[in-house]
């Protein structure tokens, strides 16, 4: 049994310089999917002046805080009209109560489909909603002695940056799931071992010598004969050290399943050598039974020579 602990020298370092350069892309990515300064550039050019504004939640001290600055109201208090004409508003206004999508839905007024374009508010929920959330920036506003307007901007990426770190969370691991079998696809096209032409969105690819390759998940990777797993790949891309253990967990019972089916089963985990902490080295290392290779993420996307051997185990 091969076991190759992941290479240390100046990987930490360069792990996270990966992790913040696909961070960055990846919130400045949503910026641009969520449309906030687009919805931010339509909201301004409303004419709050002719609408009217009595009985939806807001402070009379907030409001006059907002006026006595020359502060238009449309940019700082929701307003039914908005909500329902301006696809996406509800997001700006949610972002500016400093309140997520989740505890919207806890108080029973989910708003993920308003935000997305994808439903508009009634005339009764559009009230709800504005009532609730000009409340909330209310006690914001009142809460400050002086009132800054660029604070708004600050508001509102706050709560952008949470619900962006929110789906970074969610999807750091699934991107380096996504680059390894890129990788794979790419060797068994380069190769010419697909049985039939490769289809990029398929998730299971025969090969010429019968077996079958399986994208998917537990284990992310899977090579069969036969329905019988001869390879199984789990893919751990998270680099907080604080939840390599849980990572680490779940790959092994994963590939535990696999060993289960087959004794004699090549197992594989990946996982990002900056997460790995003394405690999980030795989990792994009391694992022997379960793992028979280890992998650096880095190492895969960077080292040619440890991308051919680990396709030297697959027999790619």
């Amino acid at each position: 049994m091969s076991r190759k602990k992941p290479s240390q020298n100046n990987l930490p370092l360069n792990s996270w310089k990966l992790d913040q350069i696909a961070k960055s892309t990846f919130f400045h990515q949503k910026l641009h999917e969520w449309h906030l300064v687009e919805i931010a550039q339509q909201i301004e050019a409303i004419r709050g002046d002719t609408l009217n504004w009595d009985g939806l939640g807001i402070s009379e001290k907030a409001w006059n805080r907002v006026i006595h600055q020359g502060i238009k109201p449309i940019i700082v208090f929701a307003h039914p009209y908005v909500l329902q004409s301006v696809a996406g508003s509800t997001a700006y206004y949610r972002m500016l109560a400093m309140v997520s999508q989740k505890s919207m839905k806890h108080i029973g007024w989910p708003t993920d489909s308003f935000e997305r374009g994808k439903a508009v508010p009634t005339d009764e929920t559009a009230n709800k909603l504005a009532q609730h959330l000009n409340w909330l920036i209310s006690q914001l506003v009142e809460a400050d002695e002086t009132l800054d307007p660029r604070e708004f901007d600050l508001w509102r990426g706050m709560a952008a940056g949470s619900q962006a770190q929110g789906s970074w969370q969610n999807n750091k691991g699934a991107l380096a799931e996504v680059a390894i079998r890129e990788i794979v696809r790419q060797r068994i096209g380069q190769k010419n071992l697909a049985a039939s032409e490769i289809e990029i969105a398929v998730n299971s690819i025969y090969l010429t010598d019968g077996r079958r390759v399986v994208f998917a998940s537990e284990p992310d990777i899977a090579i069969y004969q036969d329905e019988v797993p001869l390879v199984a790949v789990e893919i751990k891309g998270g680099i907080d050290p604080a939840g390599v253990l849980e990572r680490v967990g779940a790959a092994l019972k994963s590939l535990r399943r696999t060993r289960q089916e087959n004794p004699a089963s090549v197992t594989i985990l990946m996982l990002q050598a900056a997460s790995l902490t003394s405690r999980a080295l030795d989990d792994l290392g009391i694992n022997t039974e379960i793992i028979t290779h280890l992998f650096s993420i880095q190492a895969m996307l960077e080292n040619e020579t440890e991308r051919e051997r680990f396709f030297e185990i697959l027999k790619l």
